[in-house]
């Protein structure tokens, strides 16, 4: 999971807030803790996109009663091994190297693997702004596009309009080139609304509830 703190650590330089810019941060949970999250949502959780290490599903996992499958996968091996190693010796729990916006096989192999069709919740926090500012529109409504084809229940978390500009501030005071398609976005504003209605209108998808926000929006 990612989100656009002010003041984060990457995983290739640890003292450079601004050099996470797939949202991979090595140390997220400690400036936002699962609690912040789990305080708000359902315990019964069965997979989560862009994870940065295993902590939330390792609370996920102790809090559920019965017994479930949780994969998580992020685009930085780096975060997977990390994962694979400071996690619990849970059997249900998969960690996998994948980057969803070039290979989905993985995911369907993972389903096919548990005798399932679709996964029944699939967990996108703080990750949509990550997605669109480095692939841009089509890849982003393509994204919720193929997680609503492959699952039964979303539970979506996307980042505000405030965190783009704070994300494409911080690369501009380290020098660096600009996202690619920060400049040329047409989805803005209330992103949260726009990807809302690409689900109603072409993904068969309804909100069932809204579970507020966290203390970073």
């Amino acid at each position: 999971m990612a989100t656009c703190p002010t003041c984060c650590k990457s995983v290739d330089e640890v003292e450079d807030p601004g050099a996470a810019p797939y949202g991979n941060f090595i140390n997220y949970y400690t400036f936002n803790p699962p609690e912040n999250r789990l305080s708000l949502i359902p315990a019964t959780l069965l997979r989560d996109l862009g994870h940065n290490d295993s902590r939330e599903e390792d609370t996920l996992i102790l809090d559920v009663g019965r017994k479930v499958h949780l994969l998580g996968f992020d685009l930085d091996e780096t975060l997977i091994r990390r994962a694979q190693q400071t996690s619990p010796e849970h059997s249900n729990i998969t960690f996998m190297h994948l980057d969803i916006t070039k290979d989905t096989k993985q995911l369907q192999d993972y389903l096919r693997q548990h005798c399932c069709t679709h996964f029944h919740l699939c967990l996108c926090l703080a990750v949509t702004m990550w997605v669109h500012l480095n692939h841009g529109d089509s890849a982003l409504l393509q994204l919720l596009s193929h997680l609503a084809s492959i699952s039964k229940h979303l539970l979506l978390e996307a980042q505000p309009w405030k965190c783009y500009r704070s994300a494409a501030r911080r690369l501009r005071k380290l020098g660096r080139s600009d996202f690619d398609h920060f400049k040329t976005l047409k989805i803005q504003g209330d992103v949260a609304i726009h990807l809302k209605e690409h689900l109603e209108k072409h993904c068969g998808m309804q909100l069932i509830q809204s579970f507020g926000s966290t203390s970073w929006d």
